[in-house]
């Protein structure tokens, strides 16, 4: 069995606890009240953020050892062409759209609708220097510009 086949399963059971987490937060906002909100909302995006972050250490530290395999067989490391960045990509706006729904309930509920414009804009803004960075031609003229 290979270890990509127990990471389905890894997931549902990492999917579960977090499904628990929720339920436990929301509990405890009722029986606490709307005063601790913030604190709770706080504290469960701290362990989305921990998830997030640990299966994007466990995803980099594969494609580096897959890297690392090939080249000490004697291959070429991956081109980096777009192609080989899309999953990045992909996984980046992902992640967004995840972490854009408390956040945008963060946002509204502390700054009404001016709130949640101000956030919006942020996670556009992030995505958009993200995906610049990631635009070919753009390198290009940047370098022709400063010549």
């Amino acid at each position: 069995m290979d270890a990509r086949d127990t990471e389905p399963r890894t997931s549902l059971v990492k999917d579960a606890e977090l499904k628990k987490e929720l339920d436990a937060t929301l509990h405890a906002r009722r029986e606490l009240g709307p005063d601790y909100e913030p604190a709770l909302v706080e504290s469960f995006l701290e362990k989305v953020e921990q998830r997030v972050d640990a299966s994007v250490d466990r995803r980099v530290r594969r494609q580096l050892a897959e890297q690392q395999m090939v080249v000490a067989r004697g291959g070429r490391p991956a081109r980096s062409g777009s192609d080989s960045h899309f999953g990045e990509r992909f996984g980046f706006a992902l992640i967004s759209l995840v972490l854009a729904v408390p956040l945008s309930a963060i946002g509204g509920v502390n700054g009404g609708f001016d709130g949640l414009v101000v956030t919006w804009l942020g996670i556009v803004g992030v995505n958009a220097v993200h995906a610049a960075h990631r635009w070919p031609g753009l390198k290009q003229r940047r370098s022709g510009a400063e010549d």
